[in-house]
């Protein structure tokens, strides 16, 4: 049974919520605040969390910083329904996935059992290596040059499929089925700042360009390495 820790100063959503996760097989732990919701994220007997964005004291986002900081576990983020700023922002400090609230509650347990999936190492497919990037799937590991590379499960995933196609453009739809776990909304851009935090944590290639390159109106290409 997987652990979820559900943040959200809502205390009427947040039980309704908890409730409904709990019927569907979920364990629940409920915080109302971030200063109390970062330690129990922390903790170690948390295996995902659901953080609102707008808090009052610390917000949302200050306390995804404080768990990134220590802590590649998914995070699902809930936003206030077209807030693209604080919802991009929270992508770019390592959220995995959000929600717009208020949330269908099926929604929310589809999202999380998509990003736990994700973050689960397999026994299927071998070591991958192209060039200087490793990726053990069965370990959930990813290096660059030797080094271990500190990616999120979204990040990991992105990284997999676009190196299995490495010379073949892949397209958003694509990696959001793929990586995400569901299918690219209409102006949803967690793709691409997805993309972008992989690429500020891989090296460059040695002609100093990203291995990942944008290829415009299609998608994203793996580059082969010379």
């Amino acid at each position: 049974m997987n652990r979820v820790l559900l943040v959200d100063d809502d205390v009427e959503l947040c039980e309704m919520l908890g409730e409904y996760l709990s019927a569907e097989g979920f364990d629940v732990l409920l915080r109302h605040d971030a200063e109390s919701g970062v330690p129990a994220a922390l903790g170690g007997d948390v295996d995902a969390v659901v953080l609102d964005i707008m808090m009052p004291g610390q917000s949302g986002l200050e306390a995804l910083r404080e768990i990134r900081q220590q802590s590649l576990m998914p995070v699902l983020m809930l936003t206030a329904k077209g807030d693209d700023v604080d919802r991009i922002v929270g992508l770019e400090l390592g959220a995995d996935d959000y929600l717009p609230k208020p949330c269908n509650p099926r929604e929310l347990v589809a999202r999380l059992r998509a990003v736990l999936r994700r973050s689960v190492p397999t026994k299927l497919g071998e070591e991958l290596s192209i060039g200087p990037a490793t990726l053990r799937p069965a370990e959930r590991l990813a290096e660059w040059a030797g080094e271990a590379l500190p990616l999120t499960s979204t990040e990991f995933n992105l990284l997999e499929v676009l190196m299995r196609n490495v010379g073949h453009v892949v397209s958003k739809d694509e990696l959001s089925e793929r990586a995400l776990g569901h299918p690219l909304a209409r102006y949803d851009r967690s793709v691409d700042v997805h993309i972008s935090n992989l690429r500020r944590k891989l090296g460059n290639l040695d002609d100093g360009r990203s291995p990942i390159q944008t290829v415009r109106g299609l998608g994203y290409q793996y580059v082969e390495h010379r």
